[in-house]
């Protein structure tokens, strides 16, 4: 049985960081390319960056969380990471992690496996 089970969501103030943490389980990790992906209140669900199942490889969502997020992973800890700096009002959201075999990919309906999300929320 296959558990993504996220954590490290809070509230911060604009200009503040959080790292935000996905613990799998049940599946070989390093088969598995990892995304992460966000939904606000009203809004749907958004992709924020992927990373490959070896780590080698990255891609955000734009320039904005490019500039301001890092997607890494520990295979050796089957936990992958999204360290969020600079953080925008813009940036509240539910954030997922969740999972799909092989190649990295940026739509929802290409992963398979999906975390409960954590809830970060920036204030003014």
């Amino acid at each position: 049985q296959v558990q993504l089970v996220e954590s490290g969501g809070g509230l911060v103030q604009a200009g503040g960081s959080l790292r935000l943490s996905c613990a799998a389980s049940g599946l070989t990790f390093n088969t598995y390319a990892m995304g992460w992906f966000r939904q606000a209140p009203g809004k749907e669900r958004e992709f924020v960056a992927v990373i490959s199942p070896n780590g080698g490889s990255t891609y955000y969502a734009d320039s904005s969380v490019e500039d301001r997020f890092t997607i890494s992973r520990d295979n050796a800890k089957n936990t992958v990471y999204l360290q969020m700096n600079s953080l925008k009002l813009e940036d509240t959201a539910a954030y997922y992690c969740a999972s799909r075999r092989g190649m990295s990919a940026t739509g929802p309906n290409e992963y398979t496996y999906w975390g409960q999300g954590t809830q970060v929320t920036v204030s003014s």
